[in-house]
């Protein structure tokens, strides 16, 4: 797989750090971070990455939200929440607005490594 830009949405910076170094690690490019929603939705704009690492709980507008409005400007998003929740119903949520795929924290470089791997190889067609 190619290395890929991806931007990472999490309102904690250490997790923010954490996903950034495994990503680093991967061989990919960590092009922009948001600590909120609405700011998750402006540097998808700004960046158009082919991957985004999407939190679900954050201040002023969730993932789930987020990932809406930013499939409604660019329905090619790959998009991958990556939350500590694990109800079955933010999961059903998060599929139902878009997201691709789903890993709950605390992360595994492994895991997210398959998880993007799946996600570009089933999905990622669509980027150029």
């Amino acid at each position: 797989m190619r290395s890929l830009n991806i931007l990472v949405v999490d309102d904690s910076q250490l997790t923010t750090k954490k996903i950034a170094q495994m990503l680093t690690v991967m061989g990919h490019h960590l092009v922009a971070s948001a600590k909120t929603g609405e700011e998750a939705i402006k540097q998808y704009a700004k960046h158009k990455p082919d991957f985004v690492t999407m939190d679900i709980t954050m201040p002023d507008m969730d993932g789930i939200e987020a990932t809406k409005r930013i499939l409604k400007e660019n329905p090619d998003a790959l998009i991958m929440m990556v939350t500590s929740h694990g109800q079955e119903a933010m999961v059903l949520d998060a599929i139902e607005a878009g997201a691709k795929g789903y890993l709950l924290k605390p992360l595994q470089a492994e895991k997210l490594k398959a998880n993007i791997n799946e996600i570009y190889e089933k999905y990622g067609d669509n980027i150029d």
